[in-house]
């Protein structure tokens, strides 16, 4: 007896409305972890950024908003350092941050935009913000993150 198996697949609004969920959630966790005197600021601007994104008619716009706001406010929250004593350590740190919000908000233009020259650019960001990154963490004698594929090696974002 052969059983037939349902076909369900969510329909590209459930995923954009599931991203756009997620992007909320870690948006209101980058607010949340802080740096504790700029923790108000950061939860502010979330929520302010959470009803603008709630409030789109556009799934997909929807989606690419929560994921930007949340990777804006994720790098905002990782450059508010604490000074070391060290300049260079300091900028670094900084600049890893930076860095990675650009990663984050490429990531989303992958996941979300149909420009395939923006597309292009969006992956030319990954690997040269990767790259830079991996170099102020060798300048610094700090560990390398562990290897793992490009995210345009792992089909559409």
């Amino acid at each position: 007896m052969q059983m037939k198996f349902s076909r369900w697949r969510p329909r590209p609004a459930a995923w954009a409305l599931g991203a756009a969920a997620f992007a909320c959630a870690a948006a209101a966790f980058a607010a949340l972890h802080a740096p504790p005197d700029t923790r108000a600021a950061v939860a502010a601007s979330a929520i302010a950024r959470f009803m603008d994104v709630c409030t789109s008619g556009d799934p997909a716009q929807a989606g690419f908003a929560a994921e930007n706001d949340a990777a804006m406010a994720r790098m905002m929250a990782g450059m508010s350092i604490k000074p070391s004593g060290s300049v260079d350590r300091d900028f670094a740190d900084m600049m890893i941050a930076h860095h990675q919000g650009a990663i984050d908000m490429a990531q989303a233009e992958l996941r979300h935009g149909d420009n395939e020259q923006l597309r292009r650019i969006a992956q030319e960001i990954i690997v040269e913000q990767q790259q830079e990154i991996a170099a102020m963490r060798l300048a610094l004698d700090q560990p390398l993150p562990p290897s793992a594929p490009a995210p345009t090696q792992t089909g559409r974002l």
